[in-house]
């Protein structure tokens, strides 16, 4: 299946838990010396209680299958993970499009320092960098990067 018969989807509850495993799985693929704060089973009840019923959540769904997911938060594009085996498809792009057009007066999001892939593909898509961080106020201790986007 390709990208192009991908739905992008508000998510539902019965998604969370599949949700939580794109997260796990890409975060674990894309950033492997980032120490995670919490274990499998915290992030999975995370998304279950506090992620999809209370943020918007989206999903890139490929025949039933959640391949993809993105969480928009008070102007902020707060997580985009696309599952490793589906890199590199379009579905990242896609997903940011749909931010954009859901937040027409900017997006604000943070990556980081280590992850040079994610600032490759959020300057593609015309973020540019606030200001970094020495890491100090987030949970991961990892430095970070403040990106924005305006239109």
């Amino acid at each position: 299946m390709n990208s192009d018969q991908l739905v992008i989807r508000r998510a539902v509850q019965a998604d969370a838990e599949a949700v939580a495993e794109v997260w796990i799985r890409s975060f674990d693929a894309a950033l492997p010396t980032v120490r995670r704060p919490r274990g499998n089973d915290r992030i999975r009840l995370w998304f279950a209680e506090k992620i999809v019923p209370h943020r918007e959540t989206w999903v890139a769904d490929a025949d039933g299958v959640v391949v993809g997911m993105m969480v928009l938060h008070d102007g902020d594009l707060d997580q985009l993970y696309v599952a490793p085996d589906w890199r590199g498809r379009g579905i990242g792009d896609r997903m940011v499009a749909l931010a954009k057009e859901n937040s027409p007066e900017g997006l604000e999001l943070w990556t980081f320092q280590v992850n040079a892939p994610a600032q490759r593909f959020y300057e593609r898509h015309g973020f540019v960098e606030s200001f970094r961080t020495d890491g100090s106020e987030n949970e991961e201790r990892e430095p970070d990067i403040r990106y924005a986007w305006k239109p």
